[in-house]
Parts: structure tokens; sequence; C-alpha cells
């Protein structure tokens, strides 16, 4: 019997692995074999995340990270292509830099939240040039704090710009009405995600 294709979880930087519970209930009832990777987002950051990351890497064929999460998926695989991941969804993670932690960085009020993370987020990456093909869902709903410090221009989450997520060298993009946070709890992004898993891009057949 043919096996189901085994999908990493990865949460954003202040949420907890149990966040990504309903997500990997919708993976596993559309026939995927969903895992959990709960790692220290700010505490960590990728110089403690990235090792342990790659190597878990190892036994799964696709990815699916929220905000950081997506970020550090894509540091692993970039430094291990090697790796048998084919897919990857990124929901709003802010792979060209994000200006709110740019805005949270600057202020010594709030410079520790970002942690050892703190680069990653500000300065994000130049391109994807990967073997694995990548989609990115984003949200386009402003309600979040990330507005307060980020000075967004053009949609937004509330947290991530759009133009933040828009990597050079993505598979596919796509923008949905969602929150930041609610991008991992959306039935809407959950059946793009899958859909993209199956067959590399977000639009139906």
């Amino acid at each position: 019997m043919e096996r189901s294709p085994r999908v990493l979880l990865l949460h954003g930087i202040w949420m907890p692995g149990a966040s990504l519970l309903r997500l990997a209930a919708r993976l596993r009832h559309a026939g995927f074999e969903p895992e959990i990777h709960a790692y220290p987002g700010a505490a960590g950051g990728p110089d403690v995340v990235l090792p342990a990351l790659r190597e878990r890497l190892r036994g799964f064929d696709a990815v699916i990270g929220h905000s950081l999460g997506g970020l550090m998926t894509l540091s692993a695989l970039r430094e291990a292509q090697d790796l048998p991941v084919a897919r990857v969804v990124c929901l709003g993670s802010p792979l060209c830099g994000s200006a709110a932690a740019a805005g949270i960085a600057r202020r010594r009020a709030t410079a520790w939240a970002l942690g050892h993370s703190a680069e990653l987020l500000q300065h994000g990456l130049d391109a994807w040039r990967g073997p694995a093909q990548v989609g990115v869902i984003a949200g386009r709903k402003p309600i979040g704090l990330g507005q307060l410090f980020g000075g967004f221009r053009g949609a937004h989450d509330g947290t991530v710009a759009v133009t933040e997520t828009q990597l050079p060298g993505l598979t596919d993009h796509v923008v949905i009405a969602s929150t930041h946070t609610g991008l991992v709890y959306s039935a809407e992004a959950a059946t793009l995600a899958i859909r993209f898993l199956q067959h590399g891009r977000f639009a139906s057949a």
C-alpha cells in the first residue's frame, strides 16, 4: 500500500505548536500524515533551530510553515538541497523581510521580543533558488498589532505586508481575506495549502 505523504508543520515566532492542531487535522483528513515541529522561535534563533530542523526534514515530503516557520524552512532547505522536501507552503511568511520586525527591533522596550530570530525576520531572503516548489498564502485582513510598528503601505494582514511575502523564485502566490494569526486556522488557507501540496499550484484544475 502506498504511504501517505508526510508533512511537517512549523508555527510562528510567538505561537505554540498546539496552534497547528486544527490544520494538522485537516491535512490528515485529506490523506496526509502531518507532524508538528515545535521549536524555540525567539529563544533559539537560526543557529539553534536550523541544524535540528534539517535533520528532521530528511523524513518529510512537504512542509507548511506559518510566518517565521516558513522563513526557517526555506533557510534550512537552502543550505541542504539534497533533502527530500518537494513542496513548501508558507502562510504569511515575511520572506523578503519584515517592516514590523524592524520597527520592533528599533525600540529598546520591544527589541527583546524577537530574540535570536531578529536578523532573519528583518532581512528575510534574497530569492528562492532551491529545487522545492514554494507557494505562499498571504493575508489581506488588516487587523493586528504589527501595523503599529510596520507602517505598511498596501495590503497587509496586520503583521506582514503582502509585498513582504512576494519572494522572487516562488512557484505560486495567493492572497486571501485573513489576518496573520487567522491563516493558521482558516479553512480556505488549509484548502489552498492542500491543493498546492497535491498539485504544485493553488488554482483548481
